[in-house]
């Protein structure tokens, strides 16, 4: 499970087309009266992640937060949370390949060879959730979706990226 958000968050490219982001809040509640944050460390620490990615992620939700004006506190307003999903999927193409005239596998008009390709690709979800301090309620959640690819570069960048995305509609538009 470890290794699901090292793939989760290894996405091969973070463009606007290979990440789906949604979000979803309360709309009763003031968001302009948020300033400070804390992570909601015992979520977090369920989070069944590599603590280098926890750390990644982390990292990367502190900077876009910083930009939006709230700052960490031990008396937050807001405790932020993660949680990841993933679900590995497997591709079969299978295709028949009729082979017409001479040469090497090809008879007259008989069919050739099934050929069939196989492919694999974890596909992930990883969920910020920020929670009214006082109340404990869920006021605004944020996901993003997307396919990973285990062996990428620059995994720092695409993380923040991925965090970019889906913290872009926080605070919400609520006109």
């Amino acid at each position: 499970m470890k290794n699901t958000l090292f793939l989760f968050l290894s996405f091969s490219v973070f463009s606007c087309s290979s990440i789906r982001v949604y979000h979803d809040f309360d709309t009763g509640v003031d968001f302009d009266s948020y300033t400070s944050y804390a992570f909601f460390k015992p979520g977090i620490d369920e989070v069944e992640i590599s603590d280098l990615d926890k750390k990644r992620i982390l990292k990367a939700i502190e900077k876009e937060l910083v930009k939006k004006d709230l700052t960490p506190s031990n008396t937050p307003g807001l405790l932020i949370n993660i949680a990841v999903k993933s679900s590995n999927d497997v591709y079969i193409n299978n295709w028949n390949g009729l082979g017409y005239g001479w040469g090497w596998g090809y008879g007259w008009g008989w069919p050739q060879n099934n050929i069939a390709t196989v492919s694999s690709q974890t596909n992930g979800i990883l969920f910020i959730d920020l929670i009214d301090a006082k109340s404990k309620q869920l006021v605004w959640q944020g996901k993003g979706r997307g396919f990973i690819n285990e062996y990428v570069k620059k995994r720092d960048q695409r993380i923040q990226g991925f965090v970019s995305e889906i913290l872009k509609n926080y605070p919400p538009n609520l006109e």
